[in-house]
């Protein structure tokens, strides 16, 4: 759940670098876009965690 919305929100900010980039019509400012990748940052970081305690859970340690 939280790794799919981390490579969601990340699909978003590489959108935003693409556009910037290519057609410079990039839909998010500098704060915006550093909120985004934060974000998807912080969600990745709550699956791992998640994935490694049902992981420790799961192989009785």
């Amino acid at each position: 759940m939280f790794l799919v919305a981390s490579v969601a929100v990340f699909a978003i900010y590489f959108a935003n670098v693409a556009l910037g980039a290519f057609a410079n019509s990039a839909f998010l400012g500098d704060v915006g876009e550093m909120l985004v990748l934060f974000a998807a940052s912080i969600l990745f970081v709550v699956a791992i965690l998640k994935k490694e305690a049902d992981r420790k859970n799961n192989d009785g340690s």
